[in-house]
């Protein structure tokens, strides 16, 4: 892995390596690889940049909540549905919920069911079939991580039940230096 993404000005005996055809194979660019921000790649296709919180008119805001309320409750995560072209970037979509309470009790009820769409999953995921035991190992791995975000995220429904169970009775003794009143102290 690089150490820096830019390129050396004159490359160094040991850095360059020549390939079959004969051309530098280290003169590639790293940046060819790095992933572009949103910005720029909107920029880049003629498209607008991503807006930020205020800058959505009211009837977007209402339809991309409304459209993130129906994501969410499928178990799909806010962030992928952010990174989608079009949609506002996650911080927006936290300031508007802190803006407005109700959306916010609609997103909570939304992962409620989103969590439960995750295990349905589950379900379904352990009821199919594998072709081989390549499959069979994939299928426990995502079933597995479906149960252990399950866990995290609602642990109240999905995680562990840890039992305290006490049997038997608890008898406390109180000693105190006051005399009994039959002493007559």
């Amino acid at each position: 892995m690089p150490r820096s993404r830019t390129k050396p000005s004159t490359p160094s005996a040991n850095s360059t390596k020549t390939t079959a055809s004969g051309t530098d194979a280290s003169q590639g660019s790293s940046d060819s690889t790095s992933k572009p921000s949103r910005k720029s790649a909107a920029t880049s296709a003629g498209q607008q940049p991503p807006k930020h919180g205020s800058a959505w008119s009211r009837e977007d805001r209402t339809r991309l909540l409304d459209e993130l309320v129906a994501w969410i409750g499928e178990g799909k995560p806010l962030r992928e549905w952010c990174r989608q072209e079009g949609k506002p970037a996650w911080q927006t979509v936290y300031e508007w919920l802190e803006e407005d309470k109700e959306t916010d009790r609609r997103i909570a009820r939304a992962r409620e069911d989103g969590h439960d769409a995750l295990a349905e999953q589950c379900q379904v995921l352990s009821d199919t079939r594998p072709r081989d035991a390549v499959e069979v190992q994939w299928r426990k791995l995502q079933i597995e991580t479906r149960l252990k975000l399950l866990a995290k995220w609602n642990p109240r429904k999905y995680g562990d039940r840890v039992g305290v169970d006490h049997a038997g009775g608890v008898s406390i003794v109180l000693k105190t230096n006051v005399p009994d009143a039959e002493d007559g102290h």
